[in-house]
């Protein structure tokens, strides 16, 4: 009974900490887009020490798995497919799952759940958002109708482009 009131009370501390605690500033911003032009979301990003930090706020998205990448391109036009393939200076294969593997702009799967709507933090320690800001034709990100499956190269077999959007300066 003792574990339970004390993992209880932890928890509400936390929960009190992450309420009161200042929001940290982003370095860069993604807002979402659907094909037809509409917001879906949007994807701040700032720098850690360890990578950056991706914050994703998600709405009026399909259900299900969905693949989630940096691209190499910073323009969301038609298809989405003028963001170009996965960011991946390094010129290394695609996917988790590939021993050859990663690209810098590969990252787990999201889940949306029935609702449409999600909120989710990612880390990619592979990439900073100065580098991404950086890059000639800007980056962007991309969600995908099917989930990544984590190693067929270049892109995961995650079907078509469903959301983007181009990462800017904040």
């Amino acid at each position: 009974m003792k574990h339970r009131f004390g993992a209880a009370v932890a928890a509400a501390a936390l929960a009190t900490i992450a309420h009161t605690a200042p929001a940290q500033a982003s370095d860069a911003v993604a807002e979402l887009i659907d094909q037809e032009g509409q917001t879906v979301g949007e994807v701040e990003l700032r720098d850690t020490p360890h990578g950056a930090l991706l914050h994703v706020r998600l709405h009026n998205l399909p259900s299900g798995a969905h693949a989630f990448h940096i691209h190499e391109a910073g323009v969301c036009e038609g298809d989405f497919s003028s963001a170009g393939g996965h960011y991946n200076p390094e010129g290394v294969a695609h996917g988790i799952d590939d021993p050859d593997g990663m690209h810098a702009g590969d990252m787990p799967n999201i889940h949306v759940p029935e609702t449409g709507e999600l909120e989710i933090e990612v880390l990619n320690h592979q990439v900073s958002v100065e580098q991404l800001l950086d890059e000639e034709d800007g980056t962007s990100i991309v969600i995908h109708e099917g989930p990544d499956d984590y190693i067929s190269d270049p892109a995961g077999d995650a079907g078509p482009r469903i959301a983007c959007g181009v990462i800017e300066a904040s």
